[in-house]
């Protein structure tokens, strides 16, 4: 049986390798990528892959506005979601001790995320390109002082013993990640109770307003708005819009009453709300 093969950003035991298994499986074939375009890119084409995993928004950082830009421009549809518990953990090769570190190494987003328990040490900090490559090569030159920040996937694939789990400051910290694929391989989602919208209103007086109250009207829970900037246009804007609701009929009534006061409109995905793991 063909395994699913789907891009990511970053290398193998990064985060969203982690989100990819949790969707697909622990058997999924992911395809790092350097950046967000590339993982799109690499999603779209059919004959490299079967979709893509995307992140779009941090409990902490907010929203990544330039990967709803890049949904926006791309043919890609979402299936579904996944909320991943965000866990930084301190590693090393087998049989070093915490005593024996010198230097951390990790992405700059990872060292900031777990500034109060580096303080408490004198250690170098050596900021890398990505958490994973980090553990990778602590692996590959057999380090003796040096560890790593990474997640636990990355200490399984590299073979690497953590010497302290969970040390970023704050504990509460997820990453909503998209499972994207191309629509020509995508079907219905059964059971689907949420769906990501984009659209557009005129200049008008009010039309925000006037779409919102339809949503409310229909029951439908709107579970996030995020405005962006059309270019080109006198400070007009696009809106995205998450929805949750209990049956798709109940969402296609909805869609239907907005779509006449809207100047566009496109539905991103209908699929299952993710569940935070």
């Amino acid at each position: 049986m063909k395994s699913t093969r789907v891009s990511i950003q970053g290398y193998e035991g990064s985060f969203h390798q982690e989100a990819a298994r949790h969707f697909f499986g622990n058997q999924v074939e992911v395809i790092p990528c350097a950046s967000f375009r590339e993982v799109i890119k690499v999603a779209e084409n059919s004959l490299d892959s079967d979709g893509g995993v995307m992140a779009i928004e941090n409990s902490i950082a907010g929203s990544i506005l330039p990967n709803y830009n890049l949904l926006q421009k791309s043919r890609l549809q979402i299936v579904g979601e996944i909320y991943l518990h965000i866990g930084q953990h301190l590693m090393v090769n087998p049989g070093i001790t915490i005593s024996e570190v010198r230097e951390v190494h990790s992405h700059p987003m990872a060292i900031q995320q777990c500034l109060e328990f580096l303080d408490r040490y004198g250690w170098k900090l050596v900021e890398t390109e990505d958490t994973a490559l980090s553990a990778k090569n602590v692996h590959h030159h057999r380090s003796k002082h040096i560890a790593a920040i990474a997640s636990k996937l990355a200490a399984e694939l590299y073979g690497l013993d953590i010497i302290a789990p969970n040390i970023q400051t704050m504990k509460s910290n997820y990453t909503r990640f998209l499972i994207l694929q191309h629509p020509a391989s995508q079907d219905n989602v059964a059971d689907a109770d949420k769906a990501s919208v984009n659209f557009h209103t005129d200049h008008s007086r009010g039309s925000l307003a006037r779409v919102l109250t339809k949503i409310a009207e229909g029951g439908v829970n709107l579970s996030k708005l995020q405005s962006f900037p059309i270019p080109g246009s006198d400070w007009e804007y696009s809106f995205h819009v998450d929805m949750e609701f209990e049956s798709i009929d109940q969402f296609n009534l909805v869609i239907a009453e907005i779509k006449p006061i809207t100047a566009a409109l496109r539905i991103y995905g209908i699929y299952q709300k993710g569940k935070t793991i």
